[in-house]
């Protein structure tokens, strides 16, 4: 199994879909999240449907609804392309939540000292408020960061050659469940490698109160 190129390959799309999905979730959730406090109200509103949605549905299902139900109104889209969008999409929602949560836990008087002192916004965002929300949510941005790790595997519902499909087929072939070992082999190193990194990052942020 170590020896097929096939294996590298869905590995290859398993941090695809990884790191892709986060580097456009975690900003596109912030700016929702933001949105989502937004004192304009048809704003906040539309952004809490999405929200609802978003989490209210199994991801499994926006992939499945994307890759081939979008085509029924003339929107086609590869496989690999259509996995990215539903998870960006799913993710995104989440970490709406998680960056809403930390935004407002700072208290309401930090805000005010930052004005007094002559912090417009950005300022007092960049070095008052986010300092203090990243520390905050890191545990739970965490928690959907490890989990994102083991839901790659649920594109192999609409067709996508990642390393759970490869050993699928490899398994089929040889009649062994040794490939599914490799595959789960490799799902628990990505997991603890995560695991390692964020915990020490978290000690990293221990400073701040």
């Amino acid at each position: 199994m170590l020896t097929n190129p096939m294996f590298y390959s869905g590995l290859l799309v398993v941090f695809y879909v990884f790191v892709g999905t986060l580097a456009i979730s975690l900003p596109l959730g912030l700016i929702l999240a933001l949105a989502r406090m937004s004192r304009f109200a048809p704003l906040r509103l539309m952004t809490q449907i999405y929200v609802t949605v978003m989490r209210g549905t199994p991801l499994l299902l926006q992939l499945i609804f994307i890759y081939y139900g979008l085509p029924n109104i003339g929107i086609v889209l590869d496989r690999l392309p259509s996995a990215l969008i539903a998870f960006i999409l799913n993710y995104a929602a989440y970490f709406v939540e998680i960056y809403r949560g930390g935004l407002e836990s700072i208290p309401k008087g930090q805000f005010e000292a930052a004005r007094t002192l002559g912090f417009d916004t950005r300022t007092t965002y960049k070095r008052v408020i986010l300092p203090q929300v990243v520390k905050r949510i890191l545990p739970p941005i965490s928690n959907e960061v490890i989990t994102l790790v083991k839901d790659t595997a649920l594109v192999y519902a609409i067709g996508v050659v990642d390393m759970l499909r490869v050993s699928q087929i490899e398994m089929n072939r040889t009649a062994s469940l040794t490939p599914l070992l490799y595959s789960a082999a490799a799902y628990l190193i990505i997991v603890i490698g995560l695991t390692y990194l964020l915990q020490r990052l978290e000690k990293r942020l221990a400073y701040y109160k």
